[in-house]
């Protein structure tokens, strides 16, 4: 029994979608093989059970394909459009066309010298497809090339040498135009592969060291000079700088980080040197983590795909029975054998389905990767497909629509008291306190009031509040019913503390000495960008936006009035927002759902979508939602919903072009127009189209 561990690859010179499938298959037959995944898009292959690289590249031989280990880093020189042996065959193969048609309109075309000059053209560029088709035909395997050399083949039996030519030279430029596009497609990949740098210099005795990613361990002190990229995830221990973290999170504004916070493999320091701590081994790193979650996004096959290849599996037997019939019915009815063999030879070149099976495949890997470069990790064409027929969406509230975190929004200062004064002496109190609301006051107070005295003889009364000495007077803060308890309330600030309760917002009360000083009010204030956010979703054709939030009604009301959602549903149970999610499914047919990743589990899970903010450094994020905004930025759900609902009208177009160029060349059989060369530039312009059309994926930014 053959080892079951399962092994990657990554692979070089894979054609076409078609090759891929049938590498895959040869693969899945190999001897101590179990199991085998060819990731077109990614150009990379799994195989669970045993195999020699050397057996590897004998399976996928037909196409030239070389075996590289998953860890190795791609080569960083562009390949060229096309590679120089390929071009040089083509060149020639075309001088001989050149000099074969000058032939045929100076000494006619059945002369031996046109017929030899034509099939030197024929021979020289393509001998890879005939060696490949001639090998397929053996085994009843039918793939483009056996279909290219069935044809050529039979046009060259009926004398039709220069369309044979023609055809030979036509293919060889479309197949690498084809591998070019792809190419293009795939560099989104490469990029965030080559965003972390293969070495870091690792202080050893107080020494920088020069050190390959992969031989550094958890624990090592990393040195990061100015300008340069951080090679390993870890935390700050020394330094300060700033830190441009586009490429994780799409974040255009750089980050300052100083000691304890946390930094990423693949982004690039400022001004200062820093010395981080590693916390992660290189294949644990995000950027890791994100390059192998995108790869298997694109391994994944979206409806359309899967819909693409059972139709495709019928569309070719079908093709080659209709080129049978086209050559074999005709003149048995007293039409011309030959005229109608070589309607049938190109019926059998147009009916190639290269530009059906990429349609879907293409459009994909190239969405999914833009949306990776600008920090938004989609988790599967499944996933993309979904989020562009949604059209309800569901926010979680706190973390997701507000900050997350409380912050003073109101100070009323009593008759004859100074609002700094009374921030002052509020944040001297709380800078003791455990109290969640606490860190807000001393936060306000930092930005406002100059100097924050020292409190002495502090306390914290359990469920009320807390209290000190502060410049020789007994400073209380807390509930204003237990203010009300120490200080005369005037019924003004009664009135406004209720209307500060009306907004959403959590209300203290100040006495000094007994007597009452004013309010404070804080609350999770709305994101800046949340009414814009929820514009940008109306105007993109989102139907229903609604809040589902643990939070009480009124304070979910007031922000929800504030940003502009009037579907709200307050003081729900994790199971209640689960029931909201599946009502909204029915309703819609489709629905997403926006929380934070770790809260709000079963309603992410029941979503048609769930969308994660944060992923940037949350495991739980990347793991568990469908998709992930990993700056925590709001502003790149619209960019997603429009990236992924143009990915759908792409597909769509992509399918229509490559039936609608077959169907109108197999229309030119009915006045006798089909001609081989029509056939494969019909081929040919599909499947160009199709990976143009796809490319313009590339240009969707937010």
């Amino acid at each position: 029994m053959g080892n079951e561990e399962k092994r990657e690859y990554r692979l070089e010179n894979l054609s076409c979608a078609n090759c891929a499938m049938k590498f895959e298959k040869n693969v899945s037959t190999l001897a101590g093989v179990s199991g085998a995944q060819v990731n077109f898009g990614a150009s990379k292959l799994s195989v669970v059970g045993d195999a020699t690289i050397e057996e590897l590249e004998a399976a996928g031989a037909f196409d030239g394909i070389k075996i590289v280990p998953a860890g190795t880093r791609p080569d960083p020189k562009k390949a060229p459009l096309i590679p120089k042996r390929e071009a040089a065959v083509s060149l020639v193969s075309l001088v001989f066309l050149a000099a074969g048609v000058t032939a045929s309109y100076t000494i006619g075309d059945a002369r031996p010298v046109t017929v030899l000059l034509y099939a030197l053209s024929i021979l020289i560029g393509g001998a890879g497809i005939f060696k490949t088709g001639l090998s397929n035909l053996v085994r009843l395997d039918f793939d483009i090339k056996t279909l290219m050399t069935i044809a050529v083949i039979g046009a060259a039996i009926i004398g039709e040498w220069r369309e044979a030519a023609v055809v030979v030279f036509l293919f060889a430029v479309s197949e690498a135009l084809e591998a070019y596009s792809m190419d293009k497609a795939r560099q989104s990949i490469r990029g965030l592969m080559d965003l972390a740098p293969p070495v870091a210099e690792i202080l050893r005795d107080g020494k920088p060291v020069e050190v390959p990613t992969d031989e550094i361990r958890i624990g090592d002190l990393m040195l990061v000079r100015p300008g340069g990229k951080i090679a390993m995830d870890g935390t700050v221990s020394e330094g300060r700088s700033s830190v441009s973290e586009a490429a994780i999170t799409g974040e255009s504004i750089p980050a300052a980080k100083a000691e304890g916070d946390e930094v990423f493999a693949g982004t690039l320091n400022g001004e200062g040197a820093l010395k981080v701590r590693v916390t992660k081994r290189s294949e644990d790193t995000t950027i890791a983590k994100i390059i192998h979650l995108v790869e298997e996004a694109q391994a994944e096959k979206a409806p359309s795909q899967k819909f693409v290849d059972r139709f495709a599996r019928w569309y070719t037997p079908a093709i080659m029975l209709v080129a049978l019939l086209v050559a074999v019915v005709p003149p048995l009815l007293g039409g011309d054998w030959h005229t109608w063999i070589y309607q049938g030879l190109a019926v059998l070149v147009v009916g190639c389905p290269c530009a059906l099976v990429i349609s879907t495949p293409v459009a994909i890997v190239t969405a999914i990767g833009n949306a990776a470069r600008n920090g938004v990790l989609i988790k599967g064409g499944v996933h993309l497909e979904e989020l562009g027929r949604v059209r309800a969406v569901a926010f979680d509230k706190t973390g997701t629509l507000t900050n997350g975190v409380p912050a003073v929004t109101d100070v009323l200062a009593s008759e004859g008291t100074d609002p700094d004064w009374l921030l002052g002496r509020a944040a001297a109190v709380e800078s003791l306190s455990q109290h969640p609301l606490a860190s807000a006051i001393t936060a306000r107070a930092k930005q406002s009031v100059s100097d924050v005295p020292e409190v002495g003889e502090f306390h914290s009364v359990t469920g009320k509040g807390a209290e000190g000495l502060v410049g020789g007077e007994r400073i209380s803060i807390g509930s204003l019913s237990w203010i009300e308890s120490i200080a005369d309330v005037p019924g003004g600030a009664r009135a406004e503390a209720d209307r500060l309760l009306g907004e959403g917002k959590t209300v203290m009360a100040v006495a000094a000495d007994g007597r009452y000083a004013g309010l404070i009010a804080a609350a999770d204030a709305e994101r800046a960008e949340a009414a814009g956010i929820i514009r940008k979703l109306k105007d993109a054709g989102v139907n229903r936006v609604a809040m589902l939030t643990g939070d009480h009604q009124k304070t979910a009301e007031a922000i929800a009035g504030r940003i502009g959602i009037t579907d709200v549903r307050a003081a729900l149970m994790p199971d209640e927002k689960l029931g909201a999610i599946k009502e909204f499914r029915d309703s819609h047919g489709s629905a997403a759902m926006v929380g934070d990743g770790i809260n709000d589990a079963p309603a992410l899970a029941a979503a048609s979508v769930g969308i994660a903010m944060g992923g940037a450094g949350t495991d739980a994020a990347l793991e568990t939602a469908d998709i992930a905004l990993m700056a925590d930025d709001l502003e790149k759900l619209p960019y997603t919903i429009r990236l992924s609902r143009k990915t759908l009208r792409i597909i769509k177009e992509n399918i229509m072009f490559a039936l609608g160029l077959k169907i109108a060349a197999l229309l030119l059989l009915i006045p006798g127009w089909l001609t081989l060369w029509i056939a494969i530039f019909a081929d040919m312009g599909a499947t160009l189209i199709v990976v143009l059309n796809s490319l313009r994926l590339i240009k969707i930014r937010e």
